[in-house]
């Protein structure tokens, strides 16, 4: 058995961004493997590791050099790669010229009764070292950053500046250059604890060097430190921390030797909204707050550190003053921001541009707050609901230029219900302020009133009724406004019983940036904006296991509203469920009926024609007929479904006693208008035939 190899690769640039980072682990894990399997490198196992300094690629036994390759390629018939007198033609040349060959050297062989020509290529064993230089420098340019740069007078693009290379085969350095970087057995340890080169004796031992240059070389590691010694903090304080997801990949790719430590902040500071103070730590410090076993912020927080622990103390020091900083800044605005009633902040939104073909943030808000007052009247709200609807959509705007919004702006909203309530509007008015813009990311909570769902909703509606009127919607995998994520929290929320018409809204808001002087085609835009939600709930249906012919039969029925196209959609699957066999026929029978009708005949049908299994078919449908029509009206698709159910035993008995197409062309006619009032039952209803297809 030939010898196995270890392969060491290490890519050592400048602190790489941490998201950057993440993106860079996940690219090499599903290239590198690719890589060698296009190069025909046999190998038993690869890793993917890095530090913010640093990507790192390690394969396991990496073999002497590739496989011996016989490749056989079928060209054209034999009769045109050859002419009468056995000369190749422009075909064989053609086809042996492709796989690197000479006409002479292709054979003949039957298929099926039919001379092919065939090409046999001989792919020599490769030796692995030679292949690895090239490979290894496709990594460097392969993966794709969202920003790269250049540096000193290379020309070369990466992340970063690239500053070491280590590429060893064994104890053997593999030639690979980058912009400068040669290939070396040397890398670099932590910039603090074991600054300077660090040799590598063997590809095999290039991990334990870095680990012993104070550096852990895996994200999960990293992150198992950064949790143990949380933990280890909330033991022995009593606290809990938030370990938001997002923060928490950042710190990890923020530090190469972890170290959790716990600081303080003054508690004065405890008398600025929360939301404030955890902004500041998480967003701008990318520090973690802690909590009582209450739920309440203490002043107590944990940073994770990438210096000496021997020098904690005074780490911990340097980011308590970083905090206070922050922090006196954010009480100072707040403070000021209390000075003024929240309605005083509205004028100021002249000065702040929503979009540049939809006028102001203060437009906005006169557009949301006459959306507010239709989507009240349409919710038939209460006169108290209906004022504070309308008050919170006038108001929900104002705190974007406030001191702390202004500073802090993923507080946006929420400071604005607390300056809300300082100003003395009421709480359902405060809240919903605060909720205007929930839900913002998947999994995110919905308002938790009506009065705060409705400003939501007209908030996202009128964003994407706007920028679709300017031609802004999103485009293929482009959305840079997050429309999508808008849409379906629209719907998500229309789906909790909220009782409006969405498509009602979406005329209301059109109207509002037509009356504005926003020159749009109304009829197509809304076209376009109703066909959004509708293609969002399809979509949000079929990730939820919904069927696609159940869906598609029933958007064939012309259904608008989101919320009754998942409501129908849901009934049918539960009917579908709950009694196949006679779903799967009745389905199949109004296929078959559908099939078979003819609409220019009408749907008038003379009774005097009529046989007994007709006679009981007709009655059956107009019993549906009025039955479909009332369960409908109440919103009760279910009962719509039961009575269209009924339908089967006379339809099986008219199909399996009647002639439809009879000589007479009265008694046929007749049929099919029969027919043709039968199909009608379901028309409001769904598509069966749609969901036959497919069986």
């Amino acid at each position: 058995m030939a010898d196995k190899h270890t392969l060491a690769f290490e890519i050592g640039v400048e602190e790489i961004p941490a998201f950057d980072l993440d993106s860079a682990n996940k690219q090499l894990e599903k290239m590198v493997p690719a890589a060698f399997a296009d190069a025909r490198i046999p190998y038993d196992s690869i890793e993917i590791h890095s530090s913010p300094r640093r990507l790192i690629v390690m394969a396991y036994g990496v073999a002497d050099a590739t496989e011996a390759l016989v490749e056989e390629y079928k060209g054209p018939a034999a009769k045109i790669a050859f002419d009468a007198d056995g000369n190749p033609t422009k075909a064989a040349i053609g086809f042996a010229r492709g796989k690197g060959l000479s006409p002479e050297s292709l054979e003949r062989r039957e298929v099926n009764g039919t001379e092919y020509v065939f090409a046999t290529k001989n792919i020599p064993a490769t030796p692995v070292a030679d292949l690895l230089p090239d490979v290894l420098a496709g990594f460097i340019t392969a993966v794709k950053w969202p920003r790269s740069c250049r540096w000193a007078a290379y020309r070369e693009y990466f992340v970063r500046p690239v500053r070491w290379i280590v590429a060893m085969l064994d104890d053997v350095v593999l030639p690979v250059s980058f912009a400068g970087a040669e290939s070396s057995n040397f890398t670099m340890g932590h910039r603090v604890l074991a600054p300077g080169k660090h040799m590598v004796d063997t590809a095999a031992n290039l991990l334990d060097v870095i680990r012993a240059a104070y550096v852990i070389p895996t994200q999960a590691e990293r992150e198992r430190i950064i949790r143990e010694g949380v933990a280890a903090i909330e033991a022995e304080t009593g606290f809990t921390a938030d370990l938001p997801a997002k923060t928490l990949l950042e710190v990890v790719n923020l530090s190469e030797y972890p170290q959790p430590l716990i600081s303080t902040f003054d508690e004065e500071f405890l008398q600025v909204p929360e939301e404030i103070i955890v902004d500041a730590m998480l967003m701008h410090q990318r520090y973690f707050p802690l909590y009582d076993a209450a739920g309440k912020l203490t002043n107590k927080f944990i940073i994770v550190s990438n210096g000496n622990p021997e020098c904690a103390a005074t780490i911990i020091d340097g980011n308590e003053r970083v905090v206070r900083a922050r922090l006196d800044d954010a009480k100072f605005f707040y403070e000021e921001d209390l000075k003024h009633p929240l309605e005083s902040y509205i004028e100021k939104l002249d000065k702040v541009v929503f979009q540049e073909s939809l006028g102001t943030v203060r437009q906005k808000a006169e557009r949301l707050e006459k959306l507010a007052c239709a989507l009240s009247a349409d919710a038939q709200l209460s006169a108290a609901d209906a004022a504070d609807a309308k008050r919170a959509a006038r108001l929900c705007k104002a705190d974007l230029v406030t001191n702390a919004v202004i500073e802090f702006t993923s507080v946006q909203g929420v400071m604005g219900s607390y300056y809300a309530a300082a100003s003395g509007e009421t709480p359902q008015v405060a809240q919903a302020i605060g909720q205007h813009y929930q839900p913002r990311f998947a999994g995110d909570a919905l308002p938790d009133t009506t009065v705060g769902k409705l400003v939501a909703l007209a908030d996202k509606l009128d964003t994407i009724c706007g920028l679709f009127a300017v031609g802004q919607g999103p485009t293929g995998s482009s959305d840079p406004f997050a429309l999508r994520r808008s849409a379906i929290g629209i719907v998500n929320m229309l789906e909790t019983g909220l009782a409006i018409s969405l498509a009602a809204a979406i005329d209301e808001s059109l109207a509002s940036f037509a009356a504005q002087g926003v020159a749009f085609d109304a009829a197509a835009v809304r076209a376009e904006v109703v066909d959004f939600f509708v293609t969002r709930t399809k979509v949000m249906l079929r990730d939820g296991g919904v069927n696609a012919d159940t869906i598609d039969a029933v958007l064939a029925a012309g259904v608008e509203e989101p919320a009754v196209i998942s409501q129908r959609a849901h009934a049918l699957e539960d009917a579908r469920a709950n009694d196949a066999e006679t779903f799967d026929n009745l389905a199949t029978a109004y296929a078959r009926a559908n099939n078979l009708r003819k609409p220019e005949l009408g749907e008038g049908v003379d009774d005097a024609l009529l046989t007994e299994p007709e006679r009981a078919l007709a009655g059956a449908v107009a019993t549906a007929e009025q039955a479909v029509a009332y369960a409908l009206a109440s919103d009760d698709f279910a009962a719509a479904l039961s009575q269209l159910a009924a339908l089967r035993a006379p339809i099986d008995g008219f199909f399996a006693d009647v002639m439809v197409m009879d000589e007479d062309a009265a008694l046929r006619d007749n049929r099919l208008r029969l027919l043709n009032r039968f199909v009608a039952v379901f028309a409001n209803v769904a598509d069966f035939g749609k969901m036959a297809k497919s069986k």
